[in-house]
């Protein structure tokens, strides 16, 4: 079976994304299959996954920014930044109150300075920063400029909080996490984690292994399904022919330099272009055959 196209994932805590990616390729019967934006074992939430030749288009949402529903845990912190770590500082507190959480969470939104986890994917030498935590070597990693674009208050709970946030690539929850518990003047650690977004995959349109394995051609979206915030270019059947032969396109509209546009030949999806330096023509970027 050759399929091309997106599956937006809903993964159960408890499994890898690799497990996901795993699974699909038994109910499909086919390999070429990989997933954008990994979440740990122990959280939850949106995967979007690509079949076929979608699998080009991965490296394409690598920036897109992304949704997220966390639990913090006061009084406690561990190693690895959540519940699944060993627990290094533990103590007794009163409970803000909302007044004064949602101040402090406020205090992160818009640029902020983070420094990622020990425990995390990060390569330092070639090896992942959470390899070497493992082994008890030091880790230091360098804080990194990220954008927290909203992040609310949900609701309290017996022992912390519930809160959502919106931000960009390269965002680690569990140091927010543990940041804002700082601002507290409180340890804290990352409890549940669900992820609601990534770029367009939005959680109350993901569908569960089980529902997959039911209807399996019914759940996949076409090619173009992860770029719905790229404004598109509608192209004729010569435009399309150039553009699947690397040839660029005169282009009457305006836009920035270098901005992306889903390419259409009616509802036959053309590709990823991008508008010349000179925002005069349109240059393929990814094109696909007919």
């Amino acid at each position: 079976m050759q399929i091309d196209g997106f599956l937006n994932v809903l993964k159960p805590p408890g499994m890898t994304s690799h497990d996901i990616i795993g699974c699909l390729r038994r109910i499909y019967g086919m390999k070429k299959i990989g997933h954008a934006g990994t979440l740990d074992p122990a959280a939850a939430g949106v995967l979007p996954v690509a079949f076929g030749k979608a699998t080009r288009l991965l490296e394409d949402m690598a920036d897109v920014d992304k949704s997220y529903r966390a639990q913090v845990i006061l009084g406690q912190r561990t190693d690895t930044g959540d519940d699944t770590g060993e627990i290094l500082e533990k103590s007794d507190f009163a409970m803000p109150d909302e007044a004064c959480l949602k101040e402090a969470l406020m205090k992160f939104s818009g640029e902020i300075e983070q420094v990622p986890p020990a425990y995390s994917a990060i390569k330092i030498n070639g090896k992942k920063a959470c390899d070497l935590a493992r082994q008890n070597i030091a880790v230091e990693l360098k804080t990194r400029q990220i954008t927290i674009y909203a992040i609310s208050l949900v609701r309290l709970t017996k022992d912390g909080f519930i809160f959502d946030v919106s931000c960009s690539k390269g965002t680690y929850v569990r140091s927010l996490c543990e940041d804002i518990g700082k601002e507290l003047l409180l340890p804290a650690t990352m409890g549940l984690l669900l992820r609601t977004r990534v770029g367009s995959f939005k959680l109350q349109e993901a569908v569960t292994l089980e529902e997959i394995a039911d209807v399996p051609l019914a759940a996949i979206g076409g090619l173009d399904l992860a770029f719905s915030y790229m404004n598109e270019a509608k192209i004729d059947a010569k435009g399309a022919q150039k553009l699947r032969f690397g040839q660029r396109l005169a282009y009457p509209g305006k836009g920035a330099a270098q901005k992306r546009f889903l390419a259409h030949d009616g509802a036959d999806f053309v590709g990823v272009c991008r508008l010349s330096a000179d925002g005069a023509y349109l240059e393929p970027v990814k094109i696909f055959p007919a």
